[in-house]
């Protein structure tokens, strides 16, 4: 009796879904692991990046908010606050500072 064949679809379906969790993210400034990606954007208006099958551009920011667009829908982040859920994702606010604010989203 062969076994190797079901053993090898069996590593080949892990390896793909592996790689499918993983590339949830698509953007140098992100960074993935299962379920949870931390993004960096420049504080720029043209900055955004592509996380978790959803597009994040950042709107604005001051010393403690920071105003994102992500799955098309505006939101503001303040530092301390719990996550907010925007499109089916938790987005929460990690940190600001004179060139960049870093978010965290998560399933």
């Amino acid at each position: 009796m062969n076994t190797a064949a079901p053993r090898i679809a069996a590593l080949f379906t892990s390896a793909v879904l592996g790689l499918t969790l993983l590339s949830g993210c698509s953007s140098d400034n992100v960074d993935c692991g299962l379920d949870q990606c931390t993004v960096t954007l420049e504080r720029s208006t043209s900055a955004s990046a592509s996380v978790l099958g959803v597009e994040a551009k950042f709107v604005s920011a001051d010393a403690n908010t920071v105003t994102l667009e992500v799955a098309g829908e505006e939101v503001q982040l303040t530092k301390g606050q719990q996550a907010v859920n925007v499109g089916g994702l938790q987005v929460s606010l990690d940190s600001i500072t004179a060139d960049n604010v870093g978010f965290v989203v998560s399933r």
